[in-house]
């Protein structure tokens, strides 16, 4: 049988303003800062997994030949990233990201009954909110 992953390690978003994606996942939504490269990433700690946040034009530029051979990548346009959040906190994330001028984009139940809620962040990024049992799991 073939090893299977179990899970998402890290999952990435492209900005064009580190400082803007700083203050919303750090600042607004409280992730933790992992790492900071002036004008390439910023890296927040989210539970077990890692938001990795690059300037797309930055990651498109091979490695210098004395550093890790990490390929290119980057994307262009607006992404998306769903956070998890237990059902009887959402009412509090809506009042915090309105609180800080975060427009609702989108806030409804699921065919399934799970709750998701969408926002922007700074550079145009879907983020959405859910209940875990979105995907069929427990809280």
């Amino acid at each position: 049988m073939a090893t299977v992953p179990t899970g998402v390690l890290e999952a990435a978003v492209y900005v064009e303003d580190l400082d803007a994606a700083e203050s919303f996942y750090g600042g607004v939504l409280g992730l933790e800062k992992l790492l900071r490269v002036d004008g390439r990433h910023v890296f927040f700690r989210c539970g077990t997994t890692v938001l990795l946040c690059f300037v797309a034009a930055a990651t498109k530029v091979g490695p210098p030949a004395n550093a890790l051979p990490v390929p290119t990548h980057g994307a262009k346009g607006e992404g998306h990233v769903c956070f998890s959040v237990n059902g009887e906190n959402l009412d509090e994330l809506v009042a915090m990201l309105t609180s800080h001028g975060i427009e609702i984009e989108a806030d409804f139940r699921w065919p399934n009954g799970a709750r998701s809620v969408y926002v922007r962040d700074p550079d145009g990024n879907s983020v959405e909110f859910a209940e875990p049992k979105l995907w069929g799991y427990k809280t």
